[in-house]
This record gives structure tokens, C-alpha cells and sequence, in this order.
């Protein structure tokens, strides 16, 4: 019996890092680029490299650096491969768990992700905006009260975050009702955490578990990136498109044409593969 990850020495850095492989290398994901599909200016490679690249963030994340120091190094290392924004919402989604996993004061739970988001600062509310410097990122309306606050600011941002005391768990709060991920930092995960427990009852290849888990997610609720993209009725229609499919053979069909329409769930993606990297600290065996 091959022993799981978790007990040949793999700490919760390389798990994320392992977490952003097996999410790509899942097929199929429709809409999404995995090991069978390419969009026109994202490839399989960009998200390899793109995985390898963020390494050194999610290993100062490990070793307990600020949330905002340790993502904008992950994003800033993802970026270094030619298709632009391959990975940004799941490292989004990836460093607190990290840090979580790898604090002996807390542990990979809701509630230990939860005491990392909100013991989050107003630095790691910086770090955050200069990670948009970059990769061009899909984002939402501006609040109409905080328009200083726009994450496109970058860096530039930096004062209106200080004068305001704005922390990285105030801007995540900001975001809650338009960005899946952001409801992620505000409501403990749920969505990661109960689709992990999905990835670890399923049987066969992680990455066929991985699939599976990003189609129910996608059939759950709709995803804001397409929402973003496309707007919310089209967001709507493409969870009710994926809620028909019933196996992943079915899913290949759907995966063609939300490739030729222009559908990409990115949010979902992420949350997958945030999913994936809980299983693997679970002991997921591969």
C-alpha cells in the first residue's frame, strides 16, 4: 500500500505547490484549461510554470511570513511564464491555508483559517493590492464609497488603505458579495473545506476527484468570474448547464463548448483547487 503524501515528508508549501498541479492536471473542467485543453492566450505549460513559480511565496507563507508579503511573492513568481494571470485566485485562496496548516497555534480547519484571516493587517492589505501590479486581473465594480480603494491602484492604493486602517480581512469584507473567493476569506472557507471532504470520499485518480469536485462546485452556485465576465443570467445558466452533467464523460461535451463560448470558471477553479490542497494535508493518497 503506497503511503499518502502527507507521510513522506511533504510540508504544507509543497501540498499547495502539488495542489496547483493536480487542479490543471484535472479533466474535464469545462471551461477551464487542464491537461486536454488550451484557451487561445492560456496554456497547460503557463500553469505548470505558473505553479512552479510560486513556490518561494507559498514557502515564506509556510515559514509564517505576512499573508500580503508571502501572496504578493507567490504572484509575483507565478507571473513569470508568457500567458499573464494564471493562478492569482487560488494563491489568493491558497496562502492563509498555508499559513493555517503550518502554525502549531492554529490548524487546518475553518476556525484556524479564520483566526489567520482576521488577524491579517493593514500591510498584508498592501501586499495584496501590489500583487495586481503583476498580472492583469478580472475584477468587479469599485464600491461607490471607496473609490481610492481599487484594487487596479496597485501600490498606489497604499495610503488610502493606511488612512482608512483598512486590513486585508476589511477588503475581503469589501468583496464578499461579488467575489466567491473573497466570500472564501469571510466565511471560513466552507465551500473548500466540505469540497476537500468530497475529494477525499471519491475514489479513482486524484485527478479525476478533482474534476468531479470542481463540477459539483460549479453546479452549486454561479461563478463570479463568469458573472464578471459575462454577467450574472449567463453565470446562472452555465451552474444550471453543469448541474445536467452527470459523469465526467458527459462533462468532455460541456468542456468543448464553453471553450468555443468564451466561458471560463475561473472562481470555481480556484476554490477546487484550494479543495485539493486540504485533501492532500488530509492525506489524500496519490
Amino acid at each position: 500500500m503506497v503511503a499518502p503524501v502527507s507521510d513522506r515528508g511533504f510540508g504544507p508549501a509543497r501540498h499547495a505547490e502539488l495542489a496547483l498541479l493536480l487542479e490543471v492536471a484535472g479533466t474535464p473542467k469545462p471551461g477551464n484549461v487542464d491537461r486536454r485543453r488550451d484557451l487561445s492566450d492560456l496554456h497547460f505549460e503557463h500553469f505548470l510554470t505558473g505553479a512552479v513559480g510560486s513556490a518561494a511565496g507559498l514557502e515564506l507563507a509556510e515559514s509564517g511570513a505576512p499573508v500580503g508579503e508571502a501572496f504578493e511573492e507567490a504572484v509575483a513568481g507565478m507571473s513569470r511564464q508568457g500567458g499573464g494571470n494564471t493562478q492569482f485566485g487560488c494563491l489568493l485562496l491558497l496562502v492563509p491555508l498555508v499559513r493555517a496548516a503550518a502554525d502549531d497555534d492554529r490548524d487546518l480547519t475553518p476556525a484556524g483559517a479564520t483566526d489567520v484571516v482576521e488577524s491579517t493587517t493593514v500591510a498584508d492589505a498592501v501586499g495584496f493590492y501590489r500583487a495586481f501590479e503583476h498580472v492583469d486581473v478580472a475584477v468587479g465594480d469599485v464600491p461607490e464609497d471607496a473609490p481610492d480603494l481599487d484594487v487596479r491602484r496597485g501600490g498606489d492604493a497604499a495610503d488610502a488603505l493606511r488612512d482608512r486602517g483598512v486590513t486585508l480581512s476589511d477588503v475581503m469584507d469589501l468583496s464578499a458579495d461579488r467575489d466567491a473567493n473573497a466570500r472564501e476569506w469571510t466565511g471560513g472557507f466552507a465551500r473548500t473545506f466540505r469540497a476537500a471532504e468530497t475529494i477525499l470520499a471519491d475514489d479513482g485518480p486524484v485527478t479525476d476527484r478533482v474534476a468531479r469536485a470542481f463540477l459539483d462546485l460549479l453546479a452549486e452556485e454561479p461563478d463570479t468570474l463568469v458573472a464578471t465576465n459575462h454577467g450574472e443570467a449567463v453565470a446562472r445558466d452555465v451552474m444550471a448547464r453543469a448541474a445536467d452533467v452527470s459523469d465526467l464523460s458527459e462533462a468532455e461535451e460541456l468542456a468543448e463548448a464553453f471553450v468555443a463560448e468564451g466561458i471560463n470558471p475561473g472562481t470555481t477553479a480556484d476554490i477546487a483547487c484550494a479543495a485539493t490542497f486540504v485533501a492532500l494535508e488530509r492525506g489524500v493518497p496519490l
